[in-house]
């Protein structure tokens, strides 16, 4: 059975670093979220301020990293627990990407909609990092009106 559990940002960057595919820890967020199944941490979800600049308004936030040990049922848990926890403290959206060759179905099922291809392939210009901080490849974003 899985349950939700608190997790700071530490605990939760931990297991990104331990099972994330392709990313890698955050330096900030506003809040964490836990699920275990049997008192083991199954997965986590990472809830921070929206990435683009655009899409930082004060009113909406973004899972920005969600991982899990493949457990059933724990991303879609913790995608649904962030929005319920966002909305509870007065936030009007929530938003997460996916690459898109993922097939977004825990996301769909916590009632999230896909808005279509963000972003582009690779970050350009001055602030450009030495190396892809993700893989790159079209992103989807997906949000959830609160």
């Amino acid at each position: 059975m899985l349950s939700l559990i608190p997790v700071s940002l530490k605990e939760a960057n931990a297991f990104v670093a331990a099972h994330h595919r392709h990313h890698k820890p955050v330096t900030g967020h506003k809040f964490s979220i836990g699920c275990a199944a049997e008192g083991r941490l199954v997965g986590v979800a990472i809830v921070g301020r929206p990435v683009s600049r655009y899409l930082d308004n004060g009113l909406t936030l973004e899972v920005t990293r969600l991982c899990t040990t493949g457990e059933k049922n724990a991303c879609s848990m913790l995608y649904s627990a962030a929005a319920r926890a966002a909305k509870a403290i007065g936030y009007r959206k929530i938003i997460t990407y996916t690459l898109d060759t993922e097939a977004g179905a825990s996301i769909r099922a916590a009632g999230w909609t896909c808005m279509g291809q963000a972003g582009g392939k690779r970050w350009t210009g001055k602030r450009c990092p030495a190396v892809d901080l993700c893989p790159p490849q079209m992103k989807l974003r997906y949000e959830k009106l609160l």
